[in-house]
Formats: structure tokens, sequence, C-alpha cells
């Protein structure tokens, strides 16, 4: 066999489509906080800021998983834990940027 059989096949879609999931799913997430769309089974705040987070750990522990199968899955994986990766730290951005907020709330005068 030459070099070109032995050699991996790189997917690059493979990976970018497994960034994209979460991504979505974590835009879907902040398109219904802002439209409401849940509102009427009495979701607020706090159950899409559950459901962002709970989307973003998710995609890292099933990345994670899906690293552990075959090659179409783990290139799939490695983009999960991308989107997810995003997610988290976007979540803790927010987070910092309300302490943030709330501290110098009324310390001006």
């Amino acid at each position: 066999m030459n070099d070109l059989d032995q050699r991996k096949r790189k997917r690059p879609g493979v990976a970018f489509a497994g960034f994209l999931v979460p991504c979505v799913l974590l835009s879907a997430v902040m398109l219904g906080y802002r439209s409401g769309y849940l509102a009427a089974l009495g979701w607020r705040g706090g159950e899409y800021a559950y459901a962002f987070i709970g989307v973003a750990v998710g995609a890292v522990l099933v990345g994670c998983l899906l690293k552990l199968v075959r090659p179409p899955w783990n290139s799939f994986g490695t983009g999960m834990i991308l989107g997810g990766v995003l997610g988290v730290l976007s979540t803790i951005a927010i987070f910092v940027l309300v302490m943030i907020a709330l501290s110098r709330w009324g310390g001006v005068s």
C-alpha cells in the first residue's frame, strides 16, 4: 500500500457540523428567551439559563463520549466539545458581567 492509502482522511466538515449542533441549540435557547416562546409554560429567565448551561455542559460531555468511537464520530465529538466550551465560556463571561454590574450598582452616588 502506498502512503495515501494508509493516511487517515481529514474531515473538516464533520468537525464543523459537530460545532454547529451546540451553537444552533444555544442560539435556539437564546432566541426562545428573547421571544418568550415558552412563557405559557411558566418559563422565565432562570429556566432558560438552566437550559443554556445544560446544553453547553451536555455538548462537552457528549463530545467527550463521541471522541471514544470510530473515526467519523470522533471528529464530530471534537466539534461538539469546541461548541460546548464556547457556551461554557460565554456563560462564565455573562456571570462575571452581572457580578460586576451588581457590585457597582450601590456604589455610585
